[in-house]
């Protein structure tokens, strides 16, 4: 029985200490919300706005929120909506953090800006904004702003599956860029490699953007084999006739004659395969040329390019296509 006795009271105690800092701590946040700066807004929104955002901090718990009575009283009729001024207000009321609030309006949007001041020290505790794509969005937007002030957290970490304004529901904006597509004819003439061939036919595909003074996108070709690249250029001018340079990277597939497999017979008669050359390799290439017609849809694009391939034959080419993009 005194087992159970002793067992009892210092789990009170243990219960007590662990407790009585927490409850001390909630008791002595006492927060004064000052009336809130509207531009664009109705007093009745302003009244019903500032209303939700008390009710939403009182029903968390876990601080003391001044009566609207002595906030008045405070001010006695003045209005205060900088830093300096709260700062005497929450002397005056004994308040431990002061809360000021502007509310603008941008067509439909509504944008809360808040402030969170720490009186003893004097000093902004939380600073943030929220936005409510329309008045009927607001009391979210309260709800949230009181977790972040009782929190002392940015309100984007206040985000729950209950909680999303209208504003994060949409799809963030990006900056745009033209969009194009095209198909280009001509001839590879060898340098080296190719077999020694005079030239052969090329057709390739590209597909790209515009990023503004920048061209990008991957070109699949058809030359001797068959070609996937990269490539990036850049835009001499935004008129009709755009000269351009650029580069590419990538991988080509090149179809060489078969006189390389079998072996020959020395002069011992030992009989000696023929190691079978690569014809795929990384390929580099440099590139010039011209956009005609590139203010409109429809582009006609002459391009002269230099490619180099790393394989066993070393195969490079002057190649000159010409096609249309759009």
């Amino acid at each position: 029985m005194k087992t159970k006795t002793l067992f009892t009271t210092i789990t009170v105690l243990l219960l007590g200490f662990v407790h009585h800092p927490v409850c001390q701590s909630a008791s002595e946040q006492r927060l004064a919300i000052l009336p809130f700066s509207a531009i664009g807004l109705d007093e009745p929104t302003i009244l019903s706005t500032e209303s939700l955002l008390r009710h939403e901090i009182e029903k968390l718990g876990a601080v003391e929120v001044l009566p609207q009575e002595k906030v008045d009283a405070a001010l006695q009729g003045e209005i205060c909506s900088e830093v300096p001024c709260a700062v005497e207000i929450g002397k005056k009321l004994q308040a431990t953090e002061v809360l000021l609030c502007k509310m603008i309006t941008l067509g439909e949007k509504v944008i809360v800006e808040y402030r969170l001041i720490d009186i003893p020290n004097q000093k902004i505790l939380l600073i943030d904004q929220a936005t409510a794509s329309y008045v009927e969005d607001l009391d979210v937007v309260m709800e949230r702003m009181a977790i972040s002030i009782v929190r002392q957290e940015p309100l984007d970490k206040t985000a729950k599956i209950d909680l999303i304004t209208a504003k994060e529901t949409k799809t963030p904006r990006r900056r745009a860029s033209r969009k194009y597509a095209g198909l280009s004819f001509g001839y590879l003439y060898p340098q080296e490699g190719y077999d020694s061939d005079d030239r052969s036919f090329s057709m390739d595909f590209r597909s790209g953007a515009e990023i503004n003074d920048y061209s990008i996108g991957m070109q699949l070709a058809i030359r001797k084999g068959f070609a996937a690249n990269i490539y990036g250029s850049y835009l001499f001018t935004k008129t009709d006739v755009c000269p351009y340079l650029g580069g590419a990277f990538g991988f080509h597939w090149i179809t060489h004659n078969n006189y390389n497999y079998g072996g020959y017979w020395d002069d011992f008669g030992v009989y000696h395969e023929t190691k079978k050359k690569k014809g795929d390799g990384f390929e580099f290439t440099a590139n010039g040329g011209i956009l005609a017609f590139h203010t409109y849809n429809l582009q006609l694009i002459a391009n002269l390019a230099y490619s180099y391939t790393l394989n066993d034959y070393n195969d490079s080419a002057i190649i000159f296509t010409i096609g249309l993009l759009r």
